[in-house]
Order: C-alpha cells, then sequence, then structure tokens
C-alpha cells in the first residue's frame, strides 16, 4: 500500500509540473536530492561503523551481557507470556540494547525477528498478542543514551556542537517510554479484563 502511495504521489507530481512548465525544476530537485541522499548515507555509514564497532567491543567485555542481565528482570515483567529462555526474549533485549545506543539501523532486524518469534508464540494469527503489542510500543518509545543517527547527520550538516542533542534526547526518550508503558500496561489490563 505505501509502495502505491508514493508512486501516485510521485505521478502527480511529475503529472504537476508539466502542466505548470516546472520540470526543469523537478529534473533539478531529483539528481540534488540524490546527491544529498548518497552524502547522508556515506555520513551515517562511518558513524554507524564506529559505534557498531563499539557495539562489538561491548559485547566482547561482557559489557552488553550485563545490561541485558539488568533489564531482564524488567523486560520479563512486560513480558509474561514469553517464557524467559525463549528467542523472542533475546530478541527483545538485543533490540533494547541496539535501541539504547541509537542503532536504530542495527535494532530494525533485531526488532524483526522478536516479532517473527512472537507470532510464533502467538500461534501465527494474523491478530497482535499482547507481547507483540507491548514490544512495538516499547521499540517505539525506547530511551536512548546516544542518538548515533542524529548525530550523524549533524555532523554531515556541518553542526557547530553536534553532541549537543544527547541531553535532550536522553530526557524526551526517558518520558516517551515512560509514556508509552504506561498507555500499555493501562491497554493491557483492560485486554485481559476483557479476556483478550
Amino acid at each position: 500500500m505505501v509502495n502505491i502511495i508514493w508512486v501516485l504521489m510521485t505521478v502527480i507530481g511529475i503529472v504537476f509540473a508539466m502542466f505548470n512548465g516546472t520540470m526543469d525544476e523537478v529534473n533539478k530537485a531529483i539528481f540534488s536530492g540524490a546527491k544529498e541522499a548518497v552524502t547522508i548515507c556515506i555520513g551515517l555509514i562511518s558513524v554507524l561503523v564506529f559505534w557498531l564497532g563499539m557495539m562489538r567491543i561491548a559485547e566482547e567485555a561482557g559489557l552488553l551481557k550485563k545490561l541485558t542481565n539488568l533489564f531482564r528482570p524488567l523486560v520479563t515483567k512486560l513480558f509474561p507470556e514469553v517464557p524467559k529462555n525463549h528467542p523472542a526474549m533475546g530478541y527483545i533485549l538485543s533490540n533494547m540494547m541496539a535501541n539504547l545506543f541509537g542503532l536504530g539501523n542495527a535494532a530494525t532486524p533485531l526488532g524483526i525477528k522478536a516479532m517473527e518469534e512472537l507470532k510464533k508464540l502467538n500461534g501465527g494469527k494474523t491478530t497482535a498478542s499482547n507481547s507483540m503489542i507491548t514490544f512495538l510500543a516499547l521499540n517505539t518509545s525506547s530511551v536512548t543514551l546516544i542518538p548515533t543517527t542524529v548525530i550523524a547527520i549533524r555532523m554531515n550538516y556541518h553542526s557547530a556542537s553536534p553532541t549537543d542533542i544527547v541531553g535532550p534526547t536522553l530526557i524526551a526518550t526517558i518520558f516517551s517510554a515512560i509514556a508509552g508503558i504506561s498507555i500499555d500496561r493501562f491497554f493491557y489490563y483492560r485486554r485481559l479484563k476483557k479476556g483478550g
């Protein structure tokens, strides 16, 4: 559906530009946008490679395992339907750690794997389980210590202080996580009362 929307927007834009006589501006925007996209990607790759390397060092040093063990009691309370040693729990915790360090691109495949495992626990049903809804709320509103991607974009655009975003991001994500989990728990207990 999203692909259809993008195609329609593109076609409507081009047709509008043809009738308005602004095709030259559209062509310039297409090529300058493509050039800027490549520049941003290269800038992001360098920062992501650095932080993925740091994550690897933290993993080898046992820091990630300690952080995972620190968050495990909280996560097991948030996901009571998921057995403690189930692969879904590992993917959920790994996704949280990647989001904690602002590695959204690394967190995405872990989130997809977590959802696949949660779907298996749900018996392959097409409706989302309580655990799937909780994971989506947690993943979307997760706490971020180091907003790696945002720092990379700010560096790419020559920000005077690209890391100034760290404090506000931490505060904003703490509040978003509290709000996300609170709303999820409210509806979670409502669903339990209704027997769903």
